[in-house]
C-alpha cells in the first residue's frame, strides 16, 4: 500500500499532467497575472465596469466605461439591454453638485 504522501504527489502529478493535456487541447486557459502576449495592462484597457448595483438576485445594474462614453447596463437572466450612454466627464459634474467624486 502506497504511503499518504505518495498517493498525494501521483494525484497532483495527475492533475497537472490532465491540465497539460487541456491546455494543448486548447480547452483550458491558465492565467495567473504574470503577463504573456495575452497580457494587457491596466493602461490599455479600453473597458472596466466603473459601478455594479443588484436590484434583485438576478438582475443589476452596470455603470461601464468604454472608449471614453458612459454606458448604463442592465443585466438579466433574459439578457443584456443598455439603457443610457453618454460621455464621459461625469466625475466634473458630481463635483460641482457637491456629489462624492
Amino acid at each position: 500500500m502506497l504511503s499518504p504522501a505518495l498517493a498525494v504527489l501521483f494525484v497532483l502529478s495527475l492533475l497537472c499532467g490532465l491540465l497539460w493535456l487541456a491546455r494543448r487541447k486548447g480547452l483550458a486557459a491558465l492565467s495567473m497575472g504574470w503577463g504573456g502576449p495575452r497580457a494587457v495592462s491596466r493602461a490599455t484597457k479600453q473597458m472596466r465596469v466603473v459601478e455594479r448595483v443588484p436590484l434583485s438576485g438576478q438582475h443589476t445594474l452596470h455603470l461601464v466605461s468604454c472608449a471614453g462614453r458612459l454606458l448604463v447596463v442592465a443585466v438579466s437572466p433574459n439578457g443584456c439591454t443598455a439603457l443610457a450612454d453618454f460621455v464621459e466627464p461625469l466625475a466634473d459634474t458630481r463635483s460641482a453638485a457637491g456629489g462624492v467624486s
